[in-house]
């Protein structure tokens, strides 16, 4: 599967917060979001191994009890079933991978 860019596709899924599934497969699917300073991304946890780059921006990963200040250019992962949240210090835009897909995040799916 291949993905042109285009200026469409988001959705809201937090207040401040516009997710767009760029390209998935069977077992990963890669999703950019931009976020707006302010937003909060709420502690939860999810059956995802979540992997991310933070492309612009700053923002704080709060993952079980370590806290991280991501920078452009720093990168992350976040295991299967373990809580986080995070906080954006400046609008920010990030790209992650999730494994197995979220089927929520399909094309399509609950938007």
């Amino acid at each position: 599967m291949y993905n042109c860019e285009n200026k469409g596709g988001y959705h809201t899924r937090v207040k401040g917060i516009d997710q767009k599934t760029l390209v998935f497969g069977e077992r990963t699917l890669m999703a950019e979001f931009r976020l707006k300073k302010g937003a909060v991304v709420p502690r939860h946890s999810h059956p995802y191994e979540q992997t991310g780059y933070l492309v612009s921006g700053r923002m704080i990963f709060i993952s079980g009890e370590e806290r991280f200040e991501a920078l452009p250019g720093d990168s992350w992962c976040i295991l299967m079933n373990v809580e986080h949240s995070a906080e954006v210090l400046e609008d920010s835009v990030a790209v992650e991978v999730f494994s197995p897909i979220r089927e929520d995040y399909l094309p399509g799916e609950n938007l």
